[in-house]
């Protein structure tokens, strides 16, 4: 009798930690590494929680696989070129904007908010909002800014008055020193 019982606690334990050690969940959203993720459309690094989205897909006869984004828009516009894009078992998740809680993105009321990572500025949270869009209307949005910004792959002109005035004023400031060094000099 004493030999069965040990027999059933070393299985018990030995299942125990081999479920332990089976990877991620099949389901859901996984643990994002900030800061050192990567966005699977543009490469940038993982680092506004409120803004994230994830896509698990689920590759024919092979186990379920996330690729994470840094923005709902880059998600959406990486989806629209994938095989599998209207699969119903695909699901999509996005970061609320106020909690940085996981929700499913195809539930989510969707607010346009200033710089998300990407400039297509929409916030996702899950109670509906009179002036949200839903996802449907959020796709729209950000197929909307893309045509508008990233015309033959010149990704968001629209933040370029920044970066000249960025260059401008960097320009001033060596016209400025180079004015300094020659009153120096005389």
């Amino acid at each position: 009798m004493l030999h069965r019982c040990h027999y059933i606690f070393l299985f018990a334990t030995l299942a125990l930690v081999l479920s332990a050690c089976s990877g991620e969940p099949e389901t859901g959203p996984v643990e994002v590494k900030w800061d050192q993720n990567n966005c699977e459309r543009c490469r940038m690094m993982l680092s506004d929680r409120n803004f994230a989205a994830q896509i698990r897909y689920f590759p024919e006869a092979k186990r379920s696989r996330v690729v994470k984004f840094d923005d709902i828009g880059c998600a959406v516009l990486w989806l629209k070129n994938q095989q599998w894009k209207d699969d119903p078992e695909t699901q999509i998740w996005v970061a609320d904007f106020r909690s940085g809680e996981w929700i499913d993105a195809r539930k989510a009321t969707y607010i346009r908010k200033n710089n998300s990572p990407m400039g297509y500025d929409l916030g996702a949270h899950a109670e509906a909002d009179p002036e949200g869009l839903n996802f449907a209307e959020a796709k729209q949005h950000i197929e909307q800014v893309e045509k508008k910004y990233n015309v033959h792959g010149k990704q968001h002109q629209h933040m370029q008055p920044m970066k000249d005035q960025s260059q401008d004023l960097k320009q001033q400031g060596l016209t400025r020193e180079s004015q300094a060094r020659e009153g120096e000099q005389q």
